[in-house]
């Protein structure tokens, strides 16, 4: 539940849910709450401007990287675990990226826009 993960993050006194407006909104303010808010809109743009350059069946398999590379720091950094299965599934999808990269160095590279535009649409 959404509400009571947020309503934790503010330190009300008050049971999860039972805030008001202005508590939600406050908990916006704080420094870490921003900060996720701000990279949240970067992944966005970035994304954004990554499906401007590439088509989509290209760009998400490309993007699940990021939960391989997610593992992989937190057993850098944070000396976490990484179960068997966890290592099946990077290696699935650094499988699957490979296949991808393979299946698209045949293919024109142009932007989407940019094709359309040589074909004559």
């Amino acid at each position: 539940d959404y509400s009571a993960a947020f309503k934790g993050a503010s330190n009300s006194p008050s049971g999860p849910g039972c805030g008001s407006p202005l508590e939600y909104i406050a908990v916006l303010f704080r420094p870490s709450v921003a900060l996720g808010v701000a990279l949240l809109v970067l992944w966005l743009l970035s994304r954004m401007a990554l499906l401007s350059w590439a088509d989509l069946s290209y760009v998400l398999p490309v993007t699940s990287i990021g939960y391989a590379l997610v593992a992989l720091t937190g057993r850098v950094l944070l000396h976490e675990t990484i179960s068997a299965t966890r290592r099946c599934g990077i290696g699935l999808i650094v499988a699957g990226l490979a296949l991808v990269r393979a299946g698209e160095m045949g293919h024109h590279s142009a932007p989407p826009s940019v094709r359309k535009a040589e074909a004559g649409e």
